[in-house]
């Protein structure tokens, strides 16, 4: 049966949707995994000797997963090989392994498999399966098209700004495109971008770059339809849009406001700049990992504050991290219908189902589940302080990349720690819960109501 003709796909049950959610898991364990091997190689060591697997691996989740911490330097332990690699793995990661794949089943087969279908849906959060063949065309497109303008931006302002030769200028364009559009983080310098923390011509094409990544494909898909009509715009894009601008100027005053006087990070800066510097910084905590300004030197109140803005993250179904923004969304006007004694959650003039206040407050604990655990083990197996254990364990989960600089020293079981972090935020605590969960229907009966006191 041609695809163009499938009908949309019914609800899953328990049984079904596990299956496309442990393939996405396995999909991307199995991307890690090759990934890892290749970046262990010699061919990726400038050295020319085998690189330890667990630091290969490292590099390859933090790639695959979007994230950009790292226990190597990119610019000065790789070669152009090992480069080459972790940028493939950031761009697979970041569009999503079971759209690729979807792609590939169209121009090989000239259709989409059943469940290969159902994964892309949990992937994309496509509405139905022939929803699937046109939104992976439209976010491959969407995503190059993007990557291709900032790449020329950014490949024009280090030919013309830092002399260097074009080829050069090119690679580094293209890579730092990549790396942002996609939220990584990836630098092709040992100090990642603290070298370009007053040029603007930089900064701020690398920041629209992560912001566009953050909004999600659901977002810059419908903004693509209409963008000139609001009134078509769903509660998911206004939701996203209005808390980014919010989180951003948020992000941005609470950063500048608390680094203005501190010699080591905005201190040295003139006032413009020290703007652009917290600017660039609120827009990293979108999950995006790039660093202008000594990360290790700022306040422990701005590390904490980082935190929240790093676990919060960007939108659905994008490359950004976090529990997304929308969750907290929801939770924030949960707990307001609360406080006012209402029944029903409303939201921009719409009333939101139960199961997404389940859905909400499920992956908001989860993710502190996650966080807290991976801060406990990092503080049992080193010796620093929780300030610092509690950022770097945030910014693994919320596949941001922001480090205060300790992730290079951590012994191979910490770091296991947040690969298995990095992992679980870029499956999804959801998609990786439905993945492994044992029951496979529902329960048939339910027990009698009771209310336990609650404060």
């Amino acid at each position: 049966m041609p695809f163009t003709k499938l009908r949309p796909l019914a609800p899953l049950g328990h049984n079904a949707s596990a299956k496309p959610a442990r393939l996405v898991a396995f999909m991307f364990a199995a991307a890690i995994l090759v990934g890892g091997l290749l970046l262990s190689s010699p061919l990726s060591s400038t050295n020319g000797e085998f690189t330890p697997l667990i630091d290969g691996i490292f590099t390859a989740t933090s790639a695959v997963c979007v994230t950009g911490l790292t226990v190597l330097d990119t610019a000065t332990d790789f070669t152009p090989f090992g480069q080459s690699v972790i940028l493939l793995l950031i761009q697979v990661g970041g569009l999503g392994l079971m759209l690729i794949a979807s792609l590939l089943s169209m121009l090989v087969m000239g259709r989409i498999g059943y469940l290969t279908r159902l994964s892309t849906q949990r992937e994309s959060n496509a509405v139905s399966g022939s929803d699937v063949r046109s939104a992976a065309m439209v976010i491959i497109k969407v995503s190059l098209i993007i990557e291709s303008i900032v790449a020329v931006l950014l490949g024009v302002r280090f030919w013309a700004g830092y002399g260097y030769d074009p080829l050069k200028a090119l690679w580094h364009g293209a890579f730092h495109a990549v790396s942002s559009f996609n939220n990584a983080g990836f630098a092709l310098y040992s100090t990642n971008l603290m070298d370009f923390v007053a040029d603007p011509w930089l900064c701020l094409p690398i920041s629209l770059a992560i912001i566009l990544g953050g909004l999600g494909f659901p977002v810059l898909v419908q903004l693509r339809r209409h963008w000139n009509n609001s009134l078509k715009w769903s509660m998911n894009t206004r939701l996203v849009l209005l808390m980014t601008v919010l989180l951003l100027v948020l992000g941005t005053v609470f950063i500048t406001a608390m680094e203005w006087n501190n010699q080591e990070t905005l201190g040295r800066l003139d006032p413009q700049e020290r703007i652009l510097a917290g600017f660039f910084q609120s827009v990293q905590t979108r999950t995006a990992g790039f660093n202008s300004i000594d990360i290790g030197a700022m306040h422990p109140a701005s590390w904490l504050g980082m935190d929240v803005l790093m676990f919060i993250g960007g939108g659905p179904a994008g490359t950004a991290g976090g529990i997304k923004i929308t969750t907290a969304a929801v939770l924030l006007f949960i707990i307001i219908t609360e406080l006012r004694g209402e029944t029903a959650v409303n939201v921009l003039g719409k009333r939101l189902s139960r199961s997404v206040h389940r859905q909400a407050i499920t992956v908001a604990l989860m993710g502190v589940a996650a966080v807290f655990a991976g801060t406990m083990g990092l503080l049992l197996l080193t010796g620093y302080t929780l300030d610092r254990c509690l950022f770097e364990a945030t910014s693994a989960f919320a596949t941001v990349g922001l480090s205060t600089g300790i992730t290079p020293d951590l012994p191979d079981a910490a770091k296991g720690i947040l690969i298995a972090l990095m992992y679980l935020g870029r499956v999804g605590v959801l998609s990786l819960g439905s993945a492994l969960a044992l029951r496979d229907r529902k329960a048939l009966f339910e027990l009698p109501k009771e209310r336990p006191a609650i404060g």
